[in-house]
């Protein structure tokens, strides 16, 4: 499985972005999709995760009301829509994905098994 992660650039404060992860390698089948960020000298955290067949949508409840997760199962690409973006957003954003995770652990970074390059935001004041 290969993930790519694009879309990331240097956009002001209150701006949109929209990060994409093409996934290829496999059918993605019951795969939970997440993102994760890690600003510098921090530790990787949760942003947002789509529970296995997508009926289940999961944020961190500093972008709840901001940010969107999505898929496009078509393209085999799961989005994260960005908006009112603030300075405390910037970071390298990852994108992951595993078949079998638990639900209890969508946010924790282990419990994914394949992950993107990640992708640079930064959000200036």
């Amino acid at each position: 499985v290969q993930l790519q992660a694009s879309g990331g650039g240097l956009v002001q404060a209150g701006d949109s972005l929209r990060l994409s992860c093409a996934a290829s390698g496999r059918t993605f089948s019951g795969y939970t999709w997440g993102w994760f960020r890690q600003a510098p000298g921090k530790e990787r955290e949760f942003v947002a995760a789509i529970f296995r067949s997508g009926s289940s949508l999961h944020y961190t409840d500093s972008v709840k009301g901001r940010f969107t997760i999505s898929r496009d199962r078509a393209k085999n690409t799961v989005y994260l829509q960005m908006n009112s973006l603030k300075p405390e957003d910037t970071a390298v954003y990852y994108c992951a994905a595993s078949p079998r995770i638990i639900y209890s652990t969508i946010g924790v970074p282990s419990a994914y098994h394949d992950w993107g390059q990640g992708t640079l935001v930064t959000v200036s004041s």
